[in-house]
C-alpha cells in the first residue's frame, strides 16, 4: 500500500538586497584625470621647454575636444578607456617629437611611448565587442586617435627623411576637409581588412624609421606612403562611383546626431 503524499505550500520567494555598486566616474571625471595623467606623464619624459608646451596644450586641447564630443554620453565606455589611455600616449610622443625638433633627443623615449599607443590600438576594438559596447562615436574616437598618431609620427621621421613624409600623415585630414566641400565622400565604406592592414603599416613603418635602427627606412617610409595612396584613391573611386545614391550622401552620423558633427565628419 502506497503512503499518501503530502502537499506542501512554496515557500514565497525572497528577495535578497541587491550588493551596492560602488561610485562610477562619469564623463566630467573621467576626462579630467586623463588630463592630470597627461601632464605627469609630460613631466615624466622630459621634453624641453617645447616638448611642454606641447604636451600642455594637446591635453587642453583634446580635454576641450572630447568634451564637447561625448557631450551627449553620462559616461565613457571599456573600449573608450582603453583609447582614452592611447590619446594620453599619443600626447606624449608629440611632446617627445617636439622637444627633438628643438635640440631634445629621447628617441628611445619616443619609440616606447608611440609603440606602446600602436600594441593598444589592438585592443579597444577587442574590448569593444566583447563587452557589446561598440558605437559609431567610439569608432571615430579611436580612428582620429590613430590619425593624429600617425600625423606627430610623420613630423618626426620627416625631419631627416624629408617633407614628402609628411604626405602620410596629412592624407586622412586632406580628405576629411574634401569630405566637407563633397558630401558624397561621408558615406559609408564597405568594411575593409586591406585598409585597416595598411592603416597599421603605417604607424609601425614610421615608428621603425624614427628609430633609426633600419637602413634604408627612407624606401619602407616610401612603401609605406604608395601602399596609403593606392587605399586613399580606392576608396574614393568607390564613393565616386555610388555618388548618385542619395542614400549613402548624408554621411555618418555619433550616437543621437542627426548630421556629421565632432569626431564624425567622414566615413574613413
Amino acid at each position: 500500500m502506497t503512503r499518501p503524499m503530502t502537499l506542501t505550500r512554496p515557500l514565497p520567494a525572497v528577495r535578497l538586497p541587491a550588493a551596492p555598486r560602488g561610485p562610477r566616474l562619469t564623463r566630467g571625471p573621467e576626462l579630467a584625470i586623463a588630463v592630470a595623467v597627461q601632464f605627469a606623464l609630460v613631466a615624466l619624459l622630459r621634453p624641453g621647454h617645447a616638448g611642454l608646451a606641447v604636451g600642455v596644450a594637446y591635453a587642453l586641447a583634446s580635454w576641450a575636444v572630447l568634451g564637447r564630443a561625448f557631450r551627449r554620453r553620462r559616461a565613457l565606455g571599456p573600449a573608450d578607456h582603453v583609447t582614452l589611455a592611447r590619446v594620453v600616449l599619443t600626447g606624449g610622443v608629440a611632446a617627445l617629437v617636439a622637444g627633438h625638433l628643438t635640440g631634445v633627443g629621447h628617441t628611445g623615449l619616443l619609440v616606447a611611448v608611440a609603440s606602446a599607443a600602436l600594441v593598444l590600438d589592438g585592443v579597444d576594438g577587442q574590448v569593444a565587442r566583447r563587452t557589446g559596447t561598440t558605437s559609431t562615436l567610439g569608432a571615430r574616437f579611436d580612428m582620429e586617435t590613430d590619425a593624429f598618431l600617425v600625423l606627430v609620427l610623420s613630423v618626426e621621421v620627416a625631419w631627416s627623411a624629408g617633407a614628402w613624409v609628411l604626405a602620410i600623415g596629412a592624407m586622412r585630414y586632406a580628405f576629411g576637409a574634401a569630405a566637407w566641400a563633397a558630401p558624397w565622400l561621408r558615406a559609408d565604406l564597405r568594411p575593409s581588412i586591406a585598409r585597416k592592414a595598411v592603416a597599421v603599416v603605417q604607424g609601425v613603418v614610421l615608428v621603425v624609421a624614427a628609430s633609426g635602427l633600419v637602413p634604408l627606412a627612407g624606401l619602407l617610409v616610401a612603401a609605406a606612403l604608395a601602399l596609403l595612396v593606392w587605399s586613399f584613391g580606392r576608396d574614393v573611386l568607390w564613393l565616386f562611383q555610388r555618388r548618385a545614391d542619395r542614400s549613402d550622401t548624408r554621411g555618418r552620423s555619433t550616437d543621437g546626431a542627426r548630421r556629421a558633427r565632432l569626431l564624425d565628419p567622414v566615413a574613413r
